[in-house]
């Protein structure tokens, strides 16, 4: 009876790990913060003034002399 013998040689298969990476995965995380936003609204006041006729009466006195003619002749 003749044994072959067959050799396994183990350490020849085994490899070394190695690593590959993947570009990155990006992830956003959007935060959101309130943000006071002043709207001006602008207000012109004009003031406008009117003339407003009002009477007001006034007298004006002339004084003057006068000759009457006498009745006695």
């Amino acid at each position: 009876m003749s044994h072959h013998h067959h050799h396994h040689h183990h350490n020849h298969c085994l490899c070394p790990e190695k690593q590959v990476f993947d570009p990155p995965t990006r992830v956003y995380r959007d935060f959101y913060h309130p943000q006071i936003v002043e709207i001006v609204h602008p207000i012109e006041i004009v003031n406008r003034h009117h003339c407003v006729p009002v009477p007001k009466h006034v007298y004006c006195c002339t004084v003057r002399d006068e000759f009457c003619p006498s009745p006695i002749r």
